[in-house]
Parts: structure tokens; C-alpha cells; sequence
């Protein structure tokens, strides 16, 4: 299943782009990035068996384990692309919130897009190692 992440805004170089390359590098799943600028742009076409996972302050804030689970039973249900999606400073309106096969957030603080686009990629790797049994992940 690829691992897709559509991100408005470009990241450029630094510690934030070096964080996602490092994170997105480990990953034996297929990945893929796309950047768009802050409005407008081509988003790529939707194909079929794909989720749309947009990252978003009023979605479910998922343990790893449970993340990874959900990452697990899409996989296993033949889907064959898990998209997700962070918007621009203004977020996603209602539309697109409805159109989502989930909304994630990582907790009720604010979170500046670069650094939310760096935990999106570990929390990916997280994920793809629970579901390979690696011991990066530790329960506490």
C-alpha cells in the first residue's frame, strides 16, 4: 500500500525536511510526497481503493497502536493507497472534513505545518514497524 502525503505548502531545506526524508527513508512501504502550493495546484486524481486521511484539529487523536492497526486493516482489505492530507494555515472546511475516511489530529495544542508534516512521517514508520513486529515501537 502506498503512503501518500499531499501537503499544501512547500517545506524546502532544513531540519524539518531532514526529519521527513529521515523518517519517510526507513520506511520499507512504498511513500510518496507531494507539495502544492497554498492554494491552488494539481492535486493528483483520486484512484480507487484509496483513503483519504486528513490531518486536522478536530479529528481523532489515535494511539500508535490503534494507528497502526487501522494502517494494518487497510492493507489487508486491498487498498492501495492511504492518502493524507495536511491543508494550508486555514485547515479543510466541512466539505472535505465529510469527504475524509478519517481525520487525525495530534492533540489539542497547534502545531506549525512543517513540524505537523515531520510527526506525520514518524508516526508512519511508527506504524509500519508495529505492523512488522520491529522494536522501534515500546508500549509503556
Amino acid at each position: 500500500m502506498l503512503l501518500h502525503i499531499v501537503a499544501r505548502g512547500r517545506i524546502g531545506r532544513g531540519p524539518e525536511a531532514d526529519l521527513v526524508d529521515r523518517y519517510l527513508g526507513r520506511i520499507a512501504w512504498p511513500t510518496r510526497v507531494t507539495e502544492l502550493p497554498d492554494r491552488g495546484g494539481r492535486v493528483p486524481p483520486i484512484e480507487g481503493q484509496t483513503r483519504r486521511v486528513l490531518l486536522d484539529e478536530k479529528g481523532e487523536a489515535l494511539p500508535s497502536l490503534a494507528f497502526a492497526e487501522r494502517l494494518g486493516r487497510w492493507r489487508d482489505d486491498g487498498v492501495r493507497e492511504a492518502r493524507f492530507e495536511l491543508g494550508a494555515a486555514d485547515g479543510f472546511d466541512d466539505a472535505a472534513r465529510g469527504e475524509a475516511d478519517l481525520l487525525l489530529s495530534f492533540g489539542r495544542a497547534t502545531w506549525p505545518h512543517l513540524l505537523a508534516r515531520a510527526m506525520l512521517a514518524e508516526q508512519l514508520f511508527r506504524a509500519t514497524s508495529i505492523l512488522a513486529n520491529h522494536p522501534y515501537h515500546r508500549e509503556g
